[in-house]
């Protein structure tokens, strides 16, 4: 599988970039599955799942407990991230 094309929505730059700030330690898992997802967008150690009820249509993958890569794929080649916040 050839590696896929990646983009990131302003909000989900934004959030990361604050997120990142309050929480340096997390840098290096959030850079690990991201490259994962560019590889392989259903590399095992990922845990990819479909998204329903008004995030049908997305799907996801856990970066950390809290925090979720929130996807969908513009076709077979390239895929966005948005800004997603898991409830509480």
């Amino acid at each position: 599988m050839s590696q896929i094309k990646v983009a990131f929505s302003s909000s989900f730059r934004r959030s990361l970039k604050s997120f990142l700030n309050k929480n340096p330690s997390k840098r290096i898992i959030f850079e690990e599955k991201p490259k994962l997802f560019i590889e392989n967008p259903y590399h095992p150690r990922l845990e990819t799942y479909k998204l329903k009820e008004r995030l049908k249509g997305y799907l996801a993958f856990t970066i950390e407990y809290d925090l979720k890569g929130v996807f969908n794929f513009e076709n077979e080649k390239q895929s966005s991230f948005y800004k997603h916040r898991h409830p509480r």
